[in-house]
């Protein structure tokens, strides 16, 4: 199947891009269609690649950072049992947060699955778009260069056995509700009794 049938992109422009990357970012755990956005714009000569490394990595990082935020906050909704159990996962991505908001910007892994935790784990937000920023930066040229220099040929065989577009859509949803499902269960651990083992400084009983 042809990628058009799947995300219209005619005349998408840099505007476009900026509104599909941004609310493409906002919806956690389902990043694809402004990677196949950016990628389809970057294959040929009619954009600077440049300016859309800057789009998509300015309003990728914009939309995480509400995510963030929206975390952040969360954790005044969560029973004291809850941050009890959260403490150590906490204390533990508080050290390691900046290395853990880069590497999950800079790769295509589910990043929400990092950022909601950095958030609840109330981790410096300056700390987190910085980090953040750099990673979708790093991110975003590997997808623009890889595209204007190789074209499309590296997404096409994915979608050559797609004969409906709605699977896709629907893969989309399952992923998604899959990733929200990761979070709870995150939530519900008992990271005391898990990190205990392997990293017994998170265990300690003062809140510094």
């Amino acid at each position: 199947m042809d990628i058009s049938a799947i995300f219209p992109l005619d005349e998408i422009g840099y505007i476009g891009l900026a509104l599909v990357s941004f609310f493409g970012s906002l919806i956690p755990f389902v990043p694809l269609p402004s990677f196949i956005f950016l990628a389809t714009m970057a294959a040929g000569d009619k954009f600077n690649i440049h300016y859309l490394v800057l789009i998509s990595a300015i309003t990728s990082t914009a939309a995480k950072q509400i995510i963030f935020l929206i975390s952040y906050g969360g954790r005044k909704m969560m029973t004291d049992k809850t941050r009890a159990r959260m403490k150590p996962f906490e204390r533990l991505v508080k050290r390691y947060g900046a290395a853990a908001a880069f590497v999950a910007a800079a790769t295509p892994i589910p990043d929400d699955l990092i950022y909601v935790p950095l958030g609840l784990a109330r981790y410096n937000p300056v700390r987190f778009f910085i980090s953040t920023f750099l990673g979708k930066i790093v991110l975003s040229y590997v997808v623009v260069l890889l595209s204007h220099y190789f074209g499309m040929t590296y997404v096409e065989p994915l979608l050559e056995n797609i004969k409906d577009p709605m699977v896709v859509y629907v893969g989309f949803v399952v992923f998604a509700i899959l990733m929200v499902g990761a979070i709870l269960l995150l939530l519900r651990l008992n990271w005391e009794k898990i990190l205990g083992r392997f990293a017994p400084w998170t265990v300690q009983k003062d809140d510094s």
